[in-house]
This record gives C-alpha cells, structure tokens and sequence, in this order.
C-alpha cells in the first residue's frame, strides 16, 4: 500500500534574536512616525522551519513516508543536507537559484513581546512546481505558501485523484470567500486552530456543520483545551497531552498535523489519529525550534500508551 504524504508548503529559516531590554523603553509613542532604534541583541540561533519541512520531520520521526513539496533558493545547501540526512526526500523540492529561502527574522525582548520581519523570497515560486512530478500518494496536504502555490496544489490534487488536508494557516486572510469555500469543496480534510475556524466562517458565511458536511473530516485545534474532529455528523473529543514542559509553542501546530497524516496513511480511526496529533504537539512543545524534538518511533509508541492506555 503506497503509505507516500505530500508535504506542500514552505521551507525557511528562521533566525531568533533575544533584546535584554523592554521594547516599550525604547519605542517612544509620539516618536512611532520617524522610528530610528536599534537593539543589541546578545544572543541569537537559527532553526530550520516553514511549514512543509516542519510537518516532514514530525511525520518521519513517526516512521512516515513525507515528500517536500516546496522551493528553496541559493542558500538551500545546508537545509537540503539536513534533510537527507534525516532521510527525507529533496528530490520535489524547486530551486530558485535567483531567489534566497523564504526566513523569518525574530527579535524577542524580556517580556516576550515580538518584532518579526518575514522574506517569502523563493516560497513565492510555490506554483511553479508541479505536485504530479512528485508520483502517486495516499494523501497530500497544502499547508501555508505562496498563494498561487496554494491555489494551483488544489487544483493540481484533485485533478489526480489524491485526497489531500487544507490546512491553510496563516495564509488564511490571503483567500476571499469564494477561493475559501473552493478549497473545502476540493479537499477531503480541512483543519484550523480555534481563531483560523472563526476565521474561515466568517469569509465563507458557512458554520462548523456546514463545513464539516463538505468533508470527510474538520479538525479544530483548541490549545491548551484540546481539539475537535467533526466526522461523520459526529463530534470526537480529543484530550490534550500534558507537555513535559511549555518552552515554545512553535511549530506545535505543524507536529500535531503530522500525527493526522500518520493516521490517514496508516488507516487509524479518527479518535485514535487526533490522539497521536495530540500527543505530537505536547512533545514539539517542550522542545525550542519547530525540529529539535529527537524521540524514536518506539519512544512515541511508549509515550502514546502511556497516556492512552493502549498502542496504536
């Protein structure tokens, strides 16, 4: 059975700088209309990210079968190095040799308040490269990306036959209504946090049953309160998993996702899949950076059955 996921979305590089100081010290309110400030920054770490590679890497520690996507530019080799070594095909991923890695640059002060400047750079390319390059699937799954990307990965899916997870992200406010309603019509899965749902009703006027009817199955995440999955005309509750620790929740949303694609692939029950992407979450959680997480396909099992009572 081919177990293949198609993992459409961004690939980038985010590099987190730490201000010691409070942001509110050095911004003066009646000056904000001729800014001119720097800020020392005494520590600093890049972590390999974006969505797609994100998603590919909880996936594979889950023993899956993840394929990239997504397009990367002339400062790729390390990433794609990295990736490889993990065991995880490149050979989907674009290069845009004009173009740098789509990065996130984040400056942090002492009250966790956030400066963030995003460069899409080669992610703006996303519809340029062909899903059906990439070969037969069990399932895809089109995560935040270029727009075009976005919109022509739907197409270019359900024109293949491959059921595929819309998971749309911050890219959300990017779609009007009609684009949104498009998406849900061509997907089989549709998943979103608790103000992306909001979101989403409100640009496509349909409520939760409505979106629900339209798909195979809705996944709300809730955070700390845990997640829904609308399935079937029925509601399944799925428990969040105590986190050994809450160090940074980036990245948790694109783990969890990984534990859903796990469980389409490996035809789990949907009570059991939402489980495991829930489980996947509290891991990322307790780890900085989206991919520092390390535990062994046994390990997860074990960690599964103990907070479940049972092996999936």
């Amino acid at each position: 059975m081919n177990k293949t996921s198609l993992i459409c979305g961004s690939l980038a590089i985010d590099t987190i700088m730490q201000f010691g100081g409070r942001f509110g010290e050095s911004l003066l309110a009646d000056q904000l209309h001729k800014v001119n400030v720097s800020f020392l920054v005494p520590t600093m770490r890049t972590e390999f990210g974006g969505c797609s590679g994100n998603i590919a890497y909880s996936l594979k520690l889950l023993g899956g079968e993840p394929r990239i996507v997504g397009v990367m530019g002339q400062d790729s080799a390390l990433y794609l190095e990295r990736l490889e070594k993990l065991g995880i095909s490149t050979k989907n991923i674009l290069i845009k040799a004009d173009s740098y890695n789509a990065q996130c640059f984040v400056t942090a002060d002492a009250d966790n308040n956030q400066i963030n400047a995003f460069h899409p750079g080669a992610m703006s390319f996303a519809h340029e490269n062909n899903v059906a390059d990439a070969g037969p699937a069990r399932v895809a799954i089109i995560s935040p990306d270029g727009h075009e990307g976005m919109l022509k990965h739907a197409k270019d899916l359900a024109d293949l036959g491959i059921p595929f997870l819309f998971d749309p992200g911050q890219q959300l406010p990017m779609f009007n209504g009609a684009q949104l309603i498009d998406f849900i019509d061509k997907a089989t899965y549709v998943t979103a946090n608790d103000y992306e749902i909001e979101l989403l009703m409100e640009r496509t006027g349909l409520t939760v049953t409505d979106i629900a009817a339209r798909l195979e199955a809705l996944i709300i995440t809730r955070g700390e309160l845990g997640s829904e999955i609308y399935t079937g005309g029925k509601r399944i509750d799925i428990p969040v998993v105590v986190a050994d620790a809450v160090l940074d929740p980036t990245g948790c949303g694109d783990a969890y996702r990984a534990g859903l694609l796990f469980g389409i692939t490996n035809d789990l029950d949907w009570e059991t899949s939402g489980r495991l992407a829930s489980l996947m979450g509290a891991i990322k959680i307790a780890h900085k950076g989206a991919q520092n997480h390390k535990l062994t396909t046994a390990e997860i099992g074990d960690r599964f059955e103990a907070a479940f009572g049972y092996r999936y």
